[in-house]
């Protein structure tokens, strides 16, 4: 055993084969329901509520150990109509010069256009940074390693946490997103990497009859 290291106990190890297969059907049923959603309610949420869901993005593996994550919670409504106000500046250039042809039409099925309602409709905001490097309060820096990739992971876990625990989510990403830090105020070494509604859906949420790729489309075997 490595120095420093503990053994590893699985808690939630499948007894047989078919236990595992009926394992994993039943997840990916569960994740297959997952869905963007828009129209998001203002119905109150516990704040412990988000706080579990955080930990559990923070349980995502990262380069090195480093956790180059902040997960800010926006619940202030003065700040997320801010938020909003910005995001839909931005948006409206996206949608009047920016984006291609090609990307408007790719995204008409959508129904989305600058205005961003969800912003200050959901009860929280949860806007999450990454760091290229840790910065400590005597100005030294230590780097951090593989940081798009660890923060991708860690929101794939968040996503996946608010899903199980029955609320709605979105991926939204105004770009260019830098007003996020300048409006929360973050260090310099934070820099905005998703904007994420949370809450459950509305009454009337609808989404887009889109169909995922079949498993012949993303899977090939050696």
């Amino acid at each position: 055993m490595h120095q420093g290291h503990l053994p590893f106990k699985q808690t939630n190890q499948a007894v047989t084969d078919q236990e595992l297969i009926e394992r994993t059907k039943w997840h990916y049923a569960t994740m297959n329901a997952r869905r963007s959603i828009r129209d998001i309610s203002d119905k109150p949420i516990p704040y412990e509520v988000i706080e579990n869901l955080v930990l559990a993005a923070s349980s995502a593996p990262s380069g090195a150990h480093k956790q180059p994550w902040t997960f800010c919670v926006v619940q202030n409504p003065e700040l997320k109509q801010k938020i909003r106000e910005a995001a839909e500046k931005e948006e409206y250039e996206n949608y009047h010069g920016r984006m291609t042809n090609e990307w408007i039409k790719d995204l008409a099925i959508f129904g989305t256009d600058w205005h961003k309602e969800f912003i200050t409709k959901a009860p929280y905001l949860l806007v999450v940074f990454k760091k290229s490097y840790d910065l400590f309060a005597d100005g030294s820096i230590t780097k951090n390693y593989y940081v798009n990739e660890s923060v991708g992971i860690a929101c794939g876990f968040l996503l996946q946490a608010i899903h199980q625990a029955g609320l709605v989510s979105l991926t939204h990403t105004p770009s260019p997103m830098n007003f996020l830090a300048e409006i929360l105020n973050r260090p310099k070494n934070e820099k905005a990497f998703l904007l994420i509604p949370v809450g459950y859906a509305a009454e009337n949420a609808t989404v887009p009859d889109i169909e995922r790729k079949p498993l012949s489309e993303v899977l090939v075997k050696y």
